[in-house]
């Protein structure tokens, strides 16, 4: 009798959960939901343009979607289109693995105002996200952005922000988004971080490919990498820091150099207390930081001083952290992000260690929105591994029989619902790899949902 399996989500977390399934159970039969038209998550609208290396994992997750056992169901949305509790009807098992699609707020006056983005946003709106096509981004007039965060997703938005549009023009960066890069007025960006570079989150190629962009001015004040002995112990006792560290001191040794029309410029130890509007009360004009220090031994407590600081700014990305949603009728940890868990098995309620029959969490769902693409093969792993120890316990329903896929299509035809198979994705991706070549890139990615639900379902219909 099949093991039939439900995955919601295609990023990384869910194709690692998918291809672990079929190579652990010759039984196995999974269905991986997805609420866009085309797959991948994270690949396909997180990473940055330039950096097609790290989407070379396509090509793995695309031989696991191959696999006769394993089926794509595109554009369909869980609790829209289908509920969980109709999914944990029809399957053996329902894996949780969609992500984190909102953003940590900071919490203070004017976070509102035009011209404040999280960076997920912005990183949806250069990647073509469906969902950031709109965002109501003006470059024009903006001479000046602030981004708020020093990790690896802080860095990216500045760099796309500084990169030249003709580097950009060769990748598979939207063509609305280049179109906006080409006219944009900003010369100078701001990386703001609470603490200083020894505690930076980003990591060392990451930092070295910023430093390293053409006609870019990089700008670090010397007094902020003056170390304490609390710094250098930090630093005996992480190679990634002590990297980052000496790029830092590496970049503020060097000779400004004529010619640069574009500045980078690292504030560490200052924290935004709130962000500014300008006359018309409407736009940001800058945000209000206060200085910082780190007291105490390990861990050290970060404290304000009392000293403030103005930077002048029109466009404002907050990068300081990835916020899943709430599942539905299940608990939630608000501050953490995560539905609790025990190994990727979904407890029942944060007072009991009690979990719910076959159903399981992964990813930064499971998590917290942390590690990189490869920590979700590691995390997957642990929940095959949970689903598997309750398999064999005769834990998961005893496998009694169940619709699967069929119950699936039954509960989508019933409401109408067009989705997307692996073959309606792969007409779609052909059509966005046809049309960036003829620009010179390797793809043009359809942004908009009609369109490609159009050129997807075209396949079904011949």
């Amino acid at each position: 009798m099949p093991l039939h399996v439900c995955v919601v989500g295609s990023g990384p977390a869910g194709f690692y959960v998918a291809k672990k399934l079929l190579k652990r159970f010759d039984f196995a039969r999974v269905d991986i939901l997805e609420r866009l038209p085309a797959p991948f998550g994270l690949v396909r609208s997180g990473v940055a343009p330039d950096h097609p290396e790290t989407k070379v994992v396509i090509n793995q997750f695309s031989r696991t979607a191959e696999d006769e056992r394993c089926r794509f169901f595109g554009n369909v949305c869980l609790g829209t289109d289908v509920s969980l509790e109709e999914l944990r009807k029809n399957y053996h098992v329902v894996v949780l693995a969609y992500g984190a699609e909102s953003d940590h707020r900071l919490g203070i006056p004017g976070e509102d105002l035009e011209g404040v983005f999280s960076a997920r946003q912005f990183v949806w709106w250069y990647n073509g996200h469906p969902d950031g096509k709109d965002l109501p981004i003006n470059l024009n007039d903006v001479e000046t952005a602030v981004v708020l965060g020093q990790g690896n997703v802080a860095l990216d938005v500045a760099r796309i922000l500084l990169r030249s549009p003709s580097e950009l023009s060769s990748t598979d960066i939207a063509e609305h988004a280049v179109k906006a890069l080409r006219t944009s007025r900003i010369r100078k960006v701001y990386v703001v971080g609470r603490r200083g570079p020894v505690q930076a989150a980003c990591t060392a190629k990451e930092l070295r490919e910023i430093l390293g962009l053409k006609g870019v001015e990089i700008v670090i004040n010397e007094a902020d990498l003056q170390t304490t002995d609390c710094d250098l112990e930090e630093l005996q006792s992480s190679r990634i820091h002590k990297r980052v560290f000496d790029l830092f001191c590496k970049s503020a040794t060097f000779t400004k150099c004529a010619g640069r029309d574009k500045q980078l410029q690292f504030v560490f130890f200052r924290a935004p207390v709130s962000l500014l509007a300008a006359e018309d009360g409407i736009h940001v004009r800058g945000v209000h930081l206060q200085k910082t220090r780190l007291e105490g031994n390990h861990p050290r407590k970060l404290v304000g001083t009392g000293e403030f600081e103005e930077l002048d700014c029109g466009l404002v990305l907050k990068s300081i952290g990835y916020k899943s949603l709430p599942v539905p009728d299940l608990p939630f940890d608000h501050k953490k992000g995560v539905v609790p868990n025990y190994f990727g098995r979904v407890r029942s309620s944060d007072a009991t260690n009690e979990t719910e029959r076959g159903l399981y969490v992964a990813g930064w769902l499971k998590r917290g929105p942390t590690g990189i693409i490869g920590t979700n093969e590691v995390c997957a792993q642990e929940v095959v591994t949970s689903i598997e120890e309750d398999v064999n316990r005769a834990v998961v329903s005893n496998l009694k029989e169940v619709p699967g896929s069929v119950g699936l299509e039954s509960i989508l035809s019933e409401k109408n619902k067009r989705y997307i198979t692996f073959e309606g994705w792969e007409r779609l991706n052909e059509t966005e790899m046809e049309k960036g070549a003829v620009k010179g890139k390797p793809r043009e990615k359809i942004v908009g949902i009609d369109e490609a639900l159009a050129i997807g379902l075209a396949k079904e219909k011949e």
